[in-house]
């Protein structure tokens, strides 16, 4: 059995109907209001990685745990190492974490602090690992979702700043060889899309699938924050937008490893908007 945490979340919904679509026995774990949907035969219950108890009943009888922390990085929740003794006295064998790129170009970064202590976590836990750090998620559009559908706008900072963002569904097939296949141990794997990618010109990708204009308005640094802060911590929204106003060079390498993986290219962009076209119509 394969436990999944954060299941109706970006990754873990596609991961779910991934592995249950292999024939995998499927454990989805969230706190979401969606918990139960999703392919027959997947068993549910409500937890997240932050709460070792909601998780323990689980893990009885898994052999491998999707990790994710979601949301729960926005509190410090129990130490990690307390959910690592969970999973490994429950017998698991095997442990596939979503960290962040962000994690490992930019370590003196504390609104990543969090997701480095459950590296070194399952890191030290004696089981098999395999650590995954995706840039930023091409579903991140989906804030944008309402000034389109209301509006034909898109507001954002940094217009011109180009970055590789990953389509969660690359992450989540990434996930699945490392949660099924031998061959991942120990690897890290940072997780791009295929091309930098501006929000002025993802803007003009969503335009494109609409087949109407969508304009562009930039916003200020401070105008973001405010926006961001609503509802995200502070240091994750000061961090966020360094990253997306100053990206450093490893931020911006279109990296190998989902080709590496999946043995095909990664999915740009606009295959990520033709998926959920009906969002922004």
């Amino acid at each position: 059995m394969i436990v999944v945490t954060g299941a109706t979340g970006n990754i873990g919904r596609e991961l779910v109907e991934l592995l249950a679509g292999g024939g995998e026995e499927v454990m989805a774990v969230s706190r979401g209001e969606r918990a139960g949907e999703g392919p027959a035969g997947v068993r549910w219950v409500r937890g997240g990685a932050g709460d070792a108890g909601s998780l323990r009943p689980a893990l009885d009888g898994a052999r491998a745990l999707f990790l994710v922390l979601g949301g729960e990085l926005n509190f410090r929740g129990e130490a990690p190492d307390v959910l690592v003794k969970a999973v490994v006295d429950a017998g698991v064998e095997r442990i596939v974490l979503v960290s962040s790129q962000v994690a490992g170009t930019r370590p003196d970064a504390s609104s990543h602090d969090r997701l480095r202590e459950f590296e070194g976590a399952v890191r030290a836990s004696g089981r098999e690992f395999t650590v995954l750090r995706p840039a930023g998620f091409a579903s991140n559009a989906f804030a944008w979702a309402e000034s389109v559908r209301a509006r034909r706008t898109v507001h954002a900072p940094f217009g011109e700043v180009a970055l590789p963002v990953v389509d969660p569904a690359d992450i989540a097939a990434v996930a699945a060889a490392a949660l099924r296949e031998d061959g991942h141990a120990g690897r890290v794997y940072e997780l791009t899309g295929p091309e930098l990618i501006s929000p002025r010109r993802q803007t003009e990708v969503i335009s494109a699938a609409l087949g109407e204009e969508v304009g562009f308005v930039e916003l200020s640094r401070a105008e973001a924050h405010a926006g961001m802060a609503r509802f995200m911590p502070e240091q994750v929204v000061a961090g966020t937008l360094d990253v997306l106003g100053a990206p450093l060079p490893a931020e911006q390498r279109v990296g190998p490893d989902v080709e590496a993986v999946l043995h095909r290219p990664a999915a740009p962009f606009s295959a990520w908007v033709a998926r959920h076209l009906p969002a922004f119509a």
